[in-house]
């Protein structure tokens, strides 16, 4: 068990150490939202937004089926973003100093602006594109992204507190990065459809 946990650390670091996280600019950038229904609470400071939810914050783009931002006094945000049952919730985000795209999907996001983390849990995947090209991908059942800290964590545990029936493995595969005297990058996995397909956009 120690011998894996270590591996784990070494594969994490490895994908750190090739990454830039996401665009710094985007926390300081205005929450836009679009959605079939709207329900404001002014006294709990909390909106909830239903059918086929679309955020955008500067690069970053989540899309699910119903999503709940709660804000404090100072303007801070916390959405929680879920998806029908089957489906996933699905964000993108352009990363600082490349022209690449981390993206992923899970059963249920939270994005916390004032921390500036993604938390994605319940068969989560995560992925970084370049170009059209996916290059390295982390599933786990909870993912956590601290673009702050430029850290983020995979755990195999659901992530629910009292139910272990969906935990998992961590699965990553990650590709080595171009060198630069390479003028066109190796073909590192299949060419990414991007997902369109959220509980969102159920019939």
């Amino acid at each position: 068990m120690k011998l894996k946990f270590i591996t784990l650390l070494f594969t994490l670091a490895a994908i750190a150490a090739q990454s830039a996280f996401a665009e710094k600019a985007d926390k300081d950038k205005p929450m836009n939202v679009e959605a079939d229904s709207l329900k404001h609470d002014d006294q709990k400071q909390l909106t909830t937004f239903t059918g086929k939810v679309l955020m955008t914050k500067g690069t970053l783009v989540l899309k699910a089926a119903r999503m709940e931002v709660k804000q404090d006094s100072q303007g801070n945000q916390v959405a929680t973003l879920s998806a029908e049952p089957g489906e996933r919730v699905f964000f993108r985000q352009k990363r600082e100093g490349f022209d690449e795209f981390t993206e992923g999907e899970a059963e249920a996001v939270v994005y916390n602006s004032q921390a500036d983390t993604l938390t994605l849990t319940q068969r989560a995947e995560l992925r970084l594109l370049r170009g059209q090209v996916v290059a390295d991908r982390i599933q786990g059942q909870q993912i956590l992204v601290n673009n702050t800290t430029e850290v983020f964590s995979v755990d195999g545990k659901t992530g629910l507190p009292g139910n272990t029936s969906g935990s998992q493995r961590v699965k990553a595969t990650i590709t080595p990065r171009p060198k630069t005297n390479e003028l066109t990058p190796p073909v590192a996995g299949p060419v990414l459809k991007p997902s369109t397909r959220t509980g969102a956009d159920k019939p």
